[in-house]
């Protein structure tokens, strides 16, 4: 192994964790809220993110006392993860964590046609045609799904599921220009401490309902969802992205997908009828023409230096 592989392995090893965390975590997700409520689901996840924060947020907020941001930020609070982690939470309680996942490989396209439009970064043709290719493959999965025990309406459930990535383009885009006044721990905290405000009905609704039939359980998936897919996916990918290009430590994001896939066939036992395996492949096509098929700005984009999903 020479010097430059050697001082690459670790930073491959921290994305990849990322990588799997976020792919994880749909399935996760799919579980409890098939037991609790989504606020109910939203309002943990966000709230152990932020117990974890709190003894750090003094000096956190400091720089948002000091900026003049504030309208910026709390428009990608509610990007990201307000909407973004209702619709997806919603979204699956409808369709499933496979299906889910596969239209997640449509987010790296959204930022970069994003870019293009309001940042004026250059696309180049192979872009837009895999983006337009991989929005097709996202619309023949919404239309192919029959209801099933794990998807009672995975049309509805994979619409929303696009306008939770649609979210968190948003998102991205936003934190294209607020990175550059502020670092990306105060950026996490702004985010939790808004979600645990958004979600707050969440916490009537478990005071009432309580935390179903396997409590013990329930907290510990929404402890694994707040603590490591929150916060430990987004230490693990920003060590990664610091020490890697930013092209090769983006490309690692498409694995996530397929990652969800494989953990809700292992954990859910979920399944893809033949049209959803043929618009699975669409969308990958979509995103391999729009990686390789030019030299596409996505590549370079600093918008990927942030995670798609500090928090799914």
């Amino acid at each position: 192994m020479n010097q430059n592989n050697s001082s690459n392995f670790l930073p491959v090893l921290a994305i990849l964790g990322a990588v799997l965390l976020w792919g994880s975590s749909f399935a996760a997700m799919k579980h409890l809220v098939g037991t609790l409520n989504p606020w109910a689901v939203m309002w943990m996840r966000v709230g152990f993110a932020t117990l974890i924060l709190t003894p750090f947020m003094p000096k956190l907020a400091r720089p948002v006392k000091n900026g003049k941001d504030r309208v910026a930020l709390a428009i990608m609070a509610l990007f990201m993860p307000c909407l973004y982690f209702l619709f997806e939470s919603y979204a699956l309680t409808y369709t499933t964590a496979t299906q889910a996942g596969l239209i997640s490989a449509s987010l790296p396209l959204m930022v970069s046609a994003g870019a293009g439009f309001f940042f004026k970064e250059k696309t180049t043709p192979a872009g837009w045609a895999g983006l337009a290719l991989s929005m097709a493959g996202v619309a023949a999965l919404t239309m192919s799904g029959n209801p099933s025990v794990n998807a009672a309406n995975p049309a509805f459930g994979n619409l929303l599921e696009l306008f939770a990535m649609i979210c968190a383009a948003g998102y991205m885009l936003l934190v294209k220009r607020l990175s550059a006044h502020y670092g990306p721990w105060t950026l996490t905290a702004i985010q939790n401490g808004a979600g645990c405000i958004f979600f707050i009905p969440g916490l009537y609704l478990i005071l009432r309902d309580g935390l179903g039939t396997s409590p013990h359980e329930t907290l510990l998936m929404a402890g694994y969802l707040g603590v490591f897919v929150t916060l430990g996916a987004f230490v693990l990918y920003n060590l990664g992205i610091s020490r890697l290009p930013a092209g090769k430590a983006s490309a690692f994001i498409n694995l996530v997908p397929a990652i969800a896939a494989f953990f809700g066939w292992f954990l859910l036992g979920e399944t893809l009828n033949p049209v959803q395996l043929t618009a699975s492949a669409v969308i990958f096509a979509g995103v391999g023409l729009a990686q390789y098929g030019g030299k596409l700005n996505l590549k370079k984009s600093p918008l990927l230096r942030i995670a798609p999903d500090q928090n799914s």
